[in-house]
């Protein structure tokens, strides 16, 4: 059985760094909770950062660029929150092998988990196309990661995995 990786968030873990959740109703992912399937997993969480937290964006590049050490994860108060999303990033990796997890479903918009899209480190909500540290980091690492708009296309690839 292919396991999927899934950020706490959605799950409904209250983990954001505003202290809520942005818990997802799909019902692919009420199936695969029930058949074992998910890995629950908050990235900024395991890298030691707390509950509620400053927000933090990606200066200088997306997740790739954080991962080479070209670009900075930062809070509006330009403290450097980087170290804490490579370890988390890590963490994620290392979850992800230890379960066998294949697929990933992530939280797009976040330093960490965004898939499609970050925030352009200005703190204006301006989006910038780019993956985040654990996006990346999966990805690099051969897990196929998806938003939490793409889970029918997760599911599709979960199924081809398992052919």
């Amino acid at each position: 059985m292919i396991r999927v990786l899934v950020s706490a968030c959605l799950l409904g873990e209250k983990v954001r760094y505003n202290g809520g959740d942005s818990a997802s109703s799909h019902p692919v992912l009420a199936a695969w909770i029930a058949e074992g399937r998910v890995v629950p997993f908050c990235p900024e969480v395991a890298g030691g950062l707390g509950v509620p937290r400053p927000a933090a964006e990606i200066v200088g590049g997306d997740g790739a660029a954080v991962l080479r050490g070209v670009a900075r994860i930062v809070t509006r108060e330009a403290v450097d929150v980087t170290d804490a999303f490579r370890r988390g990033a890590d963490l994620a990796l290392h979850a992800a092998r230890e379960a066998g997890a294949r697929v990933a479903i992530l939280k797009n918009g976040s330093p960490s988990c965004g898939s499609s899209y970050i925030y352009d480190g200005t703190f204006t909500g301006t989006r910038a196309a780019g993956q985040g540290t654990t996006a990346a980091e999966l990805e690099r690492a051969g897990v196929r990661v998806f938003s939490e708009t793409q889970i029918d296309e997760a599911a599709a690839c979960v199924k081809d995995l398992e052919k």
